[in-house]
């Protein structure tokens, strides 16, 4: 009895074997895997390349493609010919037209944190970090009451090794009072961006690109443009008080955040230059378990 139910059952798993191979289920797997990974690429780009003057030559070549595929179906040959050698030329114009949001993306890439899941030898700056936000806090409150224009960037993944050597180096400890003087009208040292690195003050009087974009509204001088430049270029976190109205802005990955309160800007700083920590707590507690 128990023979014959063996032999039966194997013969269900080679007629399995035959017409349902048992390497579908990996198959499967791995075409889903793969359009996961192809959707969520195509999703970060699209998302990268929205915000960006890039999008509306996206959506050109979106028009250009329909209109190919379209001459191809009806024979419209001589049509088709010079949509397909454009679109060949369009991946050229892209790389050198749009240079600057290629290299942005390329650095958001890079600015992935992987090494926070391998590295254990980080140290906690949290203190640190927490007094130099107030002190940036403090000196901009009175920057503002006063109405003394002030450019602050805070570096924080992408190195901005060339900016800093556009000024004159400090490499000094955080203080609400120094910058201030540093920011006071008639002083070296005053014109220009003050570079923050690792809660030092890095470099003072630097030079930063300009922004590009067309939709800045106009009453906004050099300063701010100054400040969003820097942010579309790297992850670095920008500070502006207007001299004109003493208003405080913050700048951050191309965008601009005007009117702050010293809360509003504690907290914004709080949640760009702490919260990105939060990771690495949990890698603190297994190394603690580990020993």
């Amino acid at each position: 009895m128990l023979d014959a139910v063996a032999v039966n059952f194997k013969s269900i798993l080679d007629f399995l074997s035959v017409y349902v191979p048992f390497t579908q289920p990996l198959e499967i797997l791995r075409s889903l895997v793969d359009v996961s990974i192809v959707s969520y690429l195509t999703y970060k780009l699209i998302q990268l390349v929205k915000e960006t003057r890039a999008w509306q030559l996206v959506k050109g070549i979106i028009v250009i493609l329909i209109v190919a595929m379209l001459s191809d179906w009806l024979k419209l040959r001589t049509l088709a010919y010079i949509l397909n050698r454009t679109i060949e030329l369009a991946g050229f114009a892209l790389v050198v037209v749009f240079q600057p949001e290629l290299r942005r993306g390329l650095e958001q890439i890079g600015r992935s944190n992987f090494k926070g899941f391998f590295s254990f030898d980080e140290k906690d700056t949290t203190i640190h970090t927490t007094f130099t936000i107030e002190e940036i806090v403090k000196a901009c409150t009175e920057l503002s009451r006063t109405k003394t224009g002030a450019l602050i960037v805070v570096e924080r993944e992408t190195k901005l090794g060339e900016i800093i050597n556009t000024g004159t180096r400090l490499d000094s400890s955080v203080s609400a009072e120094l910058i201030i003087n540093i920011f006071t009208p008639n002083t070296p040292l005053h014109d220009g961006a003050l570079i923050l690195r690792n809660n030092k003050l890095k470099s003072a009087a630097c030079f930063l690109p300009l922004t590009d974009n067309p939709n800045l509204s106009k009453e906004l001088g050099t300063r701010h443009r100054a400040a969003l430049g820097i942010t579309e270029v790297s992850d670095c976190i920008s500070v502006v008080v207007s001299e004109e109205t003493g208003k405080i802005s913050y700048a951050l990955n191309g965008g601009l955040t005007r009117n702050l309160t010293p809360d509003i800007l504690r907290k914004a700083l709080n949640k760009n230059l702490l919260e990105k920590k939060s990771v690495n707590k949990k890698l603190a507690l297994w190394k603690g378990k580990s020993k």
